[in-house]
């Protein structure tokens, strides 16, 4: 058995094949070691966010997958770094991190070069950038998934939709976004002027809705259409899509 590393070290993604006795149990660790590490799944949208913030502010990192669908994120080694067992785990140096918004705002004061930050160093700015991840954490993405769970993830698997979740669903993201359509008459990004990381947290979850029909929820919204194909078109973007495209090769 082989399993796949990806480390994404000077710029470059790496696949890297390993016979299965190299690996501890769980995590899977190359002779190639990366300062960083993402524990995650490519198929987590909390892990994908974190990825995307990660090649924003071009960083070296290992990626270390962590097989849900057998359970790995239930057994203690990985509950002794994140005790709810919710992908991403992120390792920096001695420094462990779980719960993915908390590393996207803790890598953007971090890692945030002057002129490419993601993050305000004024308190109030920074507090505006605050209630726009509130905003998607709690108003965007449960109907999001909702409708990503119904329109992709059943289809793929051969099983039929609950139109009446769909409909539900879909009322409340238009709630949303006529919110967003409305916010982006002011500012080029949600938070401001410049693209912030709360911008990047919507990214997976945009992916995934654009390959839906409730696409029409964004396309109808010139404005959120807009700003979806811009952020969607970042070139740290792409190489998460790389990422998993090379996963799956």
């Amino acid at each position: 058995m082989e399993v796949n590393i990806i480390l994404f070290l000077s710029g470059r993604l790496t696949r890297i094949l390993l016979p299965s006795s190299f690996l501890k149990p769980l995590f899977y660790t190359s002779t190639v070691m990366a300062v960083r590490k993402v524990y995650g799944s490519l198929d987590s949208p909390a892990t994908l966010k974190v990825l995307a913030c990660l090649f924003e502010h071009h960083l070296d990192f290992e990626f270390v997958p962590v097989d849900i669908s057998a359970g790995d994120n239930r057994k203690k080694p990985f509950l002794n770094m994140s005790p709810f067992g919710q992908v991403p785990v992120f390792e920096d140096g001695g420094y462990t991190q779980f719960e993915s918004r908390a590393i996207i705002r803790s890598m953007g004061h971090q890692y945030g070069k002057k002129g490419e930050e993601l993050v305000f160093w004024n308190s109030q700015k920074q507090a505006v950038v605050s209630n726009w991840i509130d905003v998607e954490d709690h108003k965007f993405e449960p109907p999001a998934l909702e409708l990503i769970s119904e329109l992709l993830t059943k289809p793929r698997n051969g099983l039929a939709p609950d139109l009446a979740v769909v409909a539900k669903a879909e009322a409340q993201l238009a709630k949303v976004l006529d919110v967003y359509e409305a916010r982006l008459a002011e500012f080029k990004y949600l938070a401001a002027d410049n693209y912030t990381i709360a911008d990047v947290l919507h990214l997976p979850n945009l992916q995934a809705l654009m390959e839906t029909p409730a696409k029409k929820l964004i396309e109808s919204r010139a404005r959120v259409s807009a700003w979806c194909s811009e952020i969607l078109a970042r070139p740290a973007w792409a190489k998460v899509v790389e990422m998993k495209l090379k996963a799956h090769a």
